[in-house]
């Protein structure tokens, strides 16, 4: 039933990152359907190595392949978002309180808490990577506000958030990768984390981690370009 109640959660959030992500990085209507039609098809890749257990360790390729399905898609997302004309210009234009308050999906970082506690994920990973996800995520909306009213002070706060947020998700990865069998694993507690290769929960490593990571490094460099003393929302 958890199951059930996590791919309803995890869907609904995808949805609202492919939202934010297309209006806010696609200059026009047509760009901003090609964005969500590219990011749909990722999704729907996602679903599918996770219905087939492609990358759970007793049944497909283990925690290499989710280290793959983790950073490929980020080194994707970086080189295309600052390479490409028409995506680079949504780099320069794109709202950072939108940036910001997209995150403020991580409060279901809970139900990392929750499968710690029914027994399904270990710790430390599952704490930490919940509790972490938790407070970045009830953080974002009032931090969102601050960016966009552009209340005094308003660019170091954005600073600290961002680097405990982008610090939080490469936290999560690195302590899944040790608590995943494999060759780097280290952190032994059982259960390991084979959970996350399964539905829904590939979703958050293969898809939301690489998006909310990306959007962590536009607003880093939105805030230490040299233009960043004017106008950058």
């Amino acid at each position: 039933m958890f199951d059930l109640v996590g791919a309803v959660e995890l869907t609904a959030s995808a949805a609202i990152v492919v939202a934010a992500v297309a209006i806010g990085f696609g200059r026009d209507a047509a760009m901003r359907g090609r964005l969500a039609i590219a990011l749909g098809a990722w999704f729907v890749v996602v679903v599918a190595l996770a219905a087939t257990q492609a990358l759970h360790y007793e049944h497909g390729i283990g925690s290499p392949g989710i280290g793959l399905a983790v950073g490929l898609p980020i080194v994707v997302l970086s080189v295309s978002l600052f390479r490409l004309l028409p995506l680079r210009q949504g780099v320069e234009q794109v709202s950072l309180s939108l940036l910001t308050a997209v995150h403020a999906v991580r409060i279901l970082g809970m139900s990392f808490v929750l499968l710690h506690t029914q027994g399904r994920l270990p710790a430390p990973f599952a704490p930490v990577a919940g509790w972490g996800d938790i407070a970045v995520g009830v953080a974002a909306l009032p931090v969102a506000w601050l960016v966009a009213r552009r209340v005094a002070g308003w660019r170091g706060v954005l600073l600290v958030w961002n680097a405990i947020g982008l610090a939080d998700l490469a936290t999560a990865v690195t302590l899944g990768t040790l608590s995943a069998p494999g060759p780097l694993y280290f952190l032994t507690a059982e259960p390991a984390t084979g959970l996350m290769s399964t539905l829904p929960w590939l979703i958050i490593p293969a898809f939301l981690v690489p998006i909310l990571a990306t959007t962590h490094l536009v607003i880093f460099y939105r805030l230490f370009r040299k233009e960043s003393a004017g106008q950058v929302d």
